[in-house]
């Protein structure tokens, strides 16, 4: 029988961190972003609902800087927040009705 250790014949594999987890902010690029948020709660006795811009905001800093993974901001809950789609016009393809 060999007690002989074999370490190079199990490579390790990376994998993505389970959804909700993310990496921390360590090069603050998004720690106005939190402050902004953390300020608005305080400020609104931490009534997150009177937030949401700023964590929109925050969300977006995080997702922009590979901080999380891309998740639409309608699968967020900020389906509300985002700015309506342009009518369809003839910039769209759409023809000139006749006149």
């Amino acid at each position: 029988m060999s007690t002989a250790m074999n370490f190079g014949t199990k490579s390790f594999r990376p994998r993505a961190p389970d959804k909700g987890s993310f990496p921390l902010d360590h090069f603050g690029e998004c720690k106005a972003f939190k402050e902004t948020f953390m300020k608005c709660l305080r400020d609104n006795h931490f009534d997150n609902s009177l937030c949401r811009l700023q964590s929109k905001n925050y969300l977006e800093c995080r997702m922009d800087n590979q901080l999380m993974a891309k998740e639409p901001l309608t699968k967020l809950g900020y389906k509300d927040l985002l700015a309506p789609p342009p009518p369809p016009g003839p910039a769209d393809g759409d023809p000139k009705p006749a006149a």
